[in-house]
């Protein structure tokens, strides 16, 4: 698989919707993950990123503006032990209580399909990131209807025994911005992982669509102490 630039992926698309980078930086010396959240309604767009005691969490940036909350409001990051937990949704909380009780992320994620966004059913997308004793490794997946067709649900799962120094995986939930919005196809992409943290952020940031851009959660994860520092950018200050 050709190594993509993460940059012009994402500039390439205004609206891929929620995307998860799961990798290796630059040196290294860590284990990298990225999850953005974009909106094309006043609803989607009314967010911000908060920080929690295993992670973070989407809320309301003005809480008289909020309507529906059910797809919006969810914890995207959640931490079980050395594992590190990524969705663009509820199931994040599936997987950290099956993961719990000694379920697999794949059996977790079995339990869940797409989200009822009529006519989108937008895929549920997520990553475990495992970093212990200097090992690292993580999987991904997608939970997507049969191309639009709700009676479906289609289960992929890729795991991936650590990667390169400078390299990621890319899963996003669209396409493009299209009616409805079509979801994402094949494995995630291999994308390049360039630059410290800040860097990083930076340039994930500065590449997302201006106006549907909401908020950017960048974590990096040394693999040789388990140690991490985090960056969270919101649009709504």
């Amino acid at each position: 698989m050709q190594k993509l630039s993460l940059q012009s992926e994402l500039k390439g698309n205004s609206y891929p919707g929620r995307g998860i980078v799961i990798g290796r930086s630059q040196d290294g010396k860590y284990a990298v993950c990225a999850y953005f959240i974009m909106g094309r309604s006043a609803n989607s767009r009314n967010r911000v990123f908060v920080t929690q005691e295993d992670g973070i969490r989407t809320q309301a940036f003005d809480l008289s503006k909020l309507e529906d909350p059910s797809l919006i409001i969810y914890a995207p990051v959640r931490t079980l032990g050395n594992a590190t937990i990524v969705t663009n949704g509820d199931q994040t909380d599936t997987v950290y209580e099956l993961m719990q009780q000694g379920k697999t992320f794949e059996e977790a994620l079995r339990t869940r399909e797409f989200e009822p966004d009529e006519p989108n059913y937008t895929p549920r997308i997520s990553a475990v990131m495992n970093v212990k004793d200097g090992q690292y490794d993580f999987a991904m997946s997608i939970l997507k209807s049969a191309d639009g067709d709700p009676k479906y649900c289609i289960r992929n799962t890729f795991s991936y025994p650590g990667c390169p120094a400078g390299e990621g995986r890319f899963l996003h939930t669209y396409v493009g911005d299209e009616s409805p919005l079509p979801s994402f196809e094949g494995e995630p992409k291999k994308v390049d992982v360039l630059g410290n943290i800040d860097e990083f952020t930076e340039l994930v940031w500065n590449s997302l669509n201006e106006d549907n851009k909401v908020s950017l959660f960048v974590r990096y994860i040394e693999i040789a102490t388990g140690r991490h520092e985090t960056r969270i950018v919101n649009k709504n200050q």
